[in-house]
């Protein structure tokens, strides 16, 4: 009956048992016939136990029996080897089964452990796909949303300033400035939502991105906006993902020129390339309107910039001017590509 407890109380039953055998021996009743109940106890808790509680509680039954033995027939030699052999096979046997369970433990934990490494790492990705995917939609959209409401005001002011005498070519300019940025922009939001559609999409499957051939396309839209740009590129080629940072900086920061700067803005955008990084450099004179003002609103554009910077192992810095207006300046590697932006 005591059995029936062995893996909850295995110390407990095996005193148990040994109460109920110690006066079944003393009677000279059959001693075999209570070695199994002993040896499953003992296989028990060397199953369950260290090493060190299985070795004292099997020389503490081995004191025991050999006692009892020696009291009960003293002349049965053979009998006392029989009896610890059997002790320490099954003793052995524990042991070996509670090492097989460790092991066998050890090998689950490790593949649960990596499992969860790769659900974090599945989290991660995504989580900086989201991030990539909300700047490349805060830069489009930004952009083309401010160039737009620039040529629209200045469509408005040619219908308001003289209606009996429109100037046609003027507007139709505005409008046809209007369309083609509208176009871009449709352009790429569809590259970008096309991404999004893509099952198991990695970084570098983005297809064709914005890099340093660009920032020309850049410079003139912000002319059509009404800024006075003077661009200096003194740089050929860069690797992919340092070029697609590079143009959406200077994006973000000539649409802030448009924005924030105030009417026809001096502007110098230049990119050029000095111990093995990409400089990158955008200079106005305009005026920013003060952090308290109703027109000052925080946004995510230089959160944006910095985030693109640190995805290549750069760094941005952008705050007022020396002489006045606004500079941002950001330092890109460019000794390695590390294939895409993260």
């Amino acid at each position: 009956m005591p059995l029936v407890w062995r893996r909850h109380r295995p110390l407990l039953v095996l005193l148990a048992v040994m109460v109920c055998i110690a006066p079944y021996h003393a009677l000279e009743n059959n001693h075999a016939a209570p070695l199994f109940a002993t040896m499953v106890v003992l296989y028990t808790i060397a199953a369950t136990g260290t090493v060190r509680r299985t070795l004292l509680t099997g020389t503490a039954v081995l004191g025991v029996t050999l006692i009892l033995n020696a009291l009960t027939n003293p002349d049965g030699t053979v009998e006392i080897l029989r009896i610890s052999g059997w002790v320490f096979a099954f003793l052995f046997c524990g042991i070996d089964v509670r090492y097989y369970r460790q092991y066998v433990a050890a090998i689950v934990e490790r593949a649960e452990r990596a499992e969860r490494t790769r659900e974090e790492e599945a989290r991660r990705r995504v989580a900086e796909e989201r991030l990539r995917i909300a700047r490349d939609l805060h830069d489009l959209l930004a952009h083309s949303i401010t160039l737009i409401g620039v040529q629209t005001s200045v469509a408005a002011h040619v219908l308001a300033a003289d209606p009996e005498r429109l100037n046609r070519e003027a507007i139709a300019k505005s409008l046809d400035d209007i369309a083609g940025t509208c176009r871009t922009a449709r352009g790429e939001l569809r590259t970008t939502l096309e991404l999004l559609r893509e099952q198991g999409a990695v970084g570098e499957a983005r297809g064709p991105l914005p890099g340093i051939d660009g920032v020309p396309d850049l410079v003139e839209a912000a002319r059509l906006a009404g800024a006075r740009v003077a661009s200096e590129v003194r740089v050929r080629e860069a690797p992919p993902a340092v070029g697609a940072a590079a143009y959406r900086i200077v994006q973000e920061a000539l649409t802030n020129v448009v924005r924030h700067a105030g009417p026809e803005p001096a502007v110098r955008v230049e990119l050029y390339e000095e111990q093995g990084a990409l400089l990158v450099s955008v200079t106005d004179d305009g005026r920013r309107p003060a952090p308290g003002s109703t027109t000052s609103v925080p946004g995510y554009g230089l959160v944006g910039m910095r985030e693109r910077a640190r995805s290549v192992g750069g760094a941005l810095d952008a705050g007022p001017g020396d002489k006045g207006g606004f500079r941002v300046s950001a330092v890109l590697p460019v000794g390695s590509d590390r294939g895409g932006e993260r």
